[in-house]
């Protein structure tokens, strides 16, 4: 099949939905003529690049609508260049520009699949426009998403939940003097010092909760001395530092900047959490941290308890809440708790249950399925 994926995101940066879409071109590209069509410069642009047999190129997905026209033209272009067969869009910017694009194909329009990544309201007059004009299968990636999705306009359509897949390849723990060297490269100087090193590759926005881990660390006092906080992604603007400072452990906590390997930085950690408040549904970093043999502290936000068995391979903790996180840490420190036997645990279940082969297939299947209906010819009348 010839398969264009698109993603509206431009930052340079490696977020969830290019994780996505790059687990997906490494599992299928042995087997499928596969086009990614992304703004120019964009993280996913340049990994998607290093794919053997998936072309990538440069497209914008602008709000204004004239400009979409134009951004439209282009596409479609694309699209019949390529004979696409199926177009997989990932959000409502580059489904509106594939919707103008596949005006007027008729019967040569691809068939045109749609992944919900969060927990976001869906506007009602706009998926309703999507849903009739240009959407033949959606996908949700967590089961909390599936009630969303069915009262919506969408309802009327496919419907799959189809979870994020982690390669067990890619992401499994280190060596022992593998993972020593990478916390070292990590902690420097301060490694001696460190008791516990938790850490999250889930981002530093906000809405990612990590300030609830640093304020949990605070309330726990001497109790957590030793224990650093390591996070990868973009670096704190002025607010998170002065919020960081207000804490008195913005010594303790580490910023590695955006990383796109981000198993070293995993190797190094003892425990990892994601705290999101809001924008969440399943999470790759929480699969990932579990992949590579860590527990994990998850809010109950969306789809994140849906990753974790309380108590056995991580912990659920309620949203917006340090001193939860501090009730699960003081035990982690105090308590009788055995980190590697969780880690150990965590990677049994992300090989069981995550596998990137289950999520490529089932996404597959979904392609395919479309296939099938668009070559079914149509039954002509009998004539008496």
């Amino acid at each position: 099949m010839n398969i264009l994926y698109t993603n509206f995101h431009a930052a340079a940066t490696i977020g969830g939905h290019s994780i996505y879409i790059l687990s997906l071109l490494r599992a299928l590209a042995s087997h499928h003529n596969l086009v990614v069509a992304v703004p120019d410069g964009c993280g996913l642009a340049r990994m998607a690049s290093d794919i053997s047999n998936v072309r990538v190129v440069a497209q914008e997905y602008p709000s204004r609508f004239f400009k979409r026209l134009r951004a439209a033209s282009q596409l479609r272009r694309i699209i019949r260049e390529q004979q696409i067969d199926v177009i997989h869009v990932n959000g409502s910017a580059d489904h509106r520009t594939v919707v103008h694009a596949c005006a007027g194909l008729g019967r040569k329009r691809p068939r045109i699949v749609f992944t919900k990544h969060n927990d976001l309201p869906i506007s009602t007059i706009g998926a309703a426009l999507r849903a009739r004009l240009g959407t033949d299968h959606v996908i949700g990636v967590c089961r909390y998403i599936e009630p969303m999705l069915r009262q919506s306009p969408y309802t009327r359509l496919p419907i799959s939940i189809i979870a994020n897949g982690v390669c067990g390849q890619r992401f499994q723990p280190y060596s022992t003097n593998q993972a020593q060297a990478a916390r070292q490269a990590l902690l420097g100087s301060r490694a001696a010092d460190c008791r516990l090193l938790v850490g999250s590759n889930a981002g530093t926005n906000d809405y990612k909760g990590w300030m609830d881990m640093v304020q949990g660390l605070a309330v726990l006092g001497e109790q957590a001395k030793g224990v650093y906080v390591a996070l990868a992604g973009a670096y704190p603007n002025a607010e998170q530092m002065q919020a960081l400072d207000a804490t008195g452990l913005a010594d303790r906590v580490i910023f590695t900047g955006p990383l796109d390997d981000v198993r070293p930085f995993l190797a190094a950690l003892d425990l990892g959490f994601v705290l999101s408040y809001r924008v969440e549904t399943i999470s790759f970093a929480c699969r990932e941290m579990m992949a590579m043999g860590l527990p994990v502290i998850v809010s109950d936000q969306a789809g994140l308890p849906e990753n974790i068995t309380s108590g056995s391979d991580g912990w659920i903790v309620p949203r917006r809440d340090p001193q939860a996180v501090a009730a699960v840490m003081r035990d982690v420190l105090q308590g009788p708790i055995d980190l590697k036997a969780m880690g150990h645990a965590a990677r049994r279940k992300s090989i069981e249950e995550f596998s990137v082969e289950a999520f490529s297939r089932q996404t597959e299947q979904v392609y395919l399925s479309l296939a099938r209906v668009r070559e079914t010819p149509k039954l002509q009348p009998r004539l008496s």
